[in-house]
């Protein structure tokens, strides 16, 4: 069963754009290197030709689950989504009641996170435990290290 994934059109693109990368620049030049592996002889005994053809094979692998997804994958309408509560693409300004940290991180779909960039998943720990808040409320999230606790201090859209 595949799950329905949601996207920026950023992300969708990017997607697009691997996926296109794999089928038109890689697939080829699989095939190139098993046809070079090939005319070096005795296949029984020639690695090159096993590696080159396990390589396709992970390649026709990484291609089919990129289909699969990009088949499940639905835009997000932004302009449809409520700025009162944290939802995804939602930028969020929290303060950690700890150590009183302010930090800021937009919610998107687990294949568009990136840490370094403040971009975190819905489906992580803290996505999880800051979606459905509004400004004013407090989030307790259990995370391994612990229980965090942080208040919802700014909600915005791009």
């Amino acid at each position: 069963m595949s799950t329905v994934s949601y996207y920026t059109a950023e992300g969708l693109k990017k997607l697009r754009e691997e996926l296109d990368y794999l089928k038109s620049v890689m697939r080829p030049k699989a095939s190139a290197d098993i046809a070079e592996a090939r005319d070096k002889g005795d296949l029984s005994e020639n690695a090159e030709y096993d590696a080159a053809k396990e390589a396709q094979g992970m390649l026709e692998m990484r291609i089919a689950k990129l289909e699969e997804v990009h088949s499940n994958a639905r835009l997000i309408d932004e302009t449809h989504l409520d700025v009162s509560k944290v939802l995804v693409l939602s930028n969020v300004k929290i303060k950690n009641q700890t150590n009183g940290m302010e930090m800021k991180y937009t919610l998107v779909a687990e294949s568009e996170a990136d840490l370094k960039t403040g971009k975190i998943s819905v489906t992580s720990p803290i996505g999880k435990g800051l979606l459905g808040k509004s400004v004013g409320e407090f989030a307790e999230i259990t995370v391994p290290n612990g229980v965090l606790k942080f208040e919802i201090l700014e909600i915005t859209r791009d």
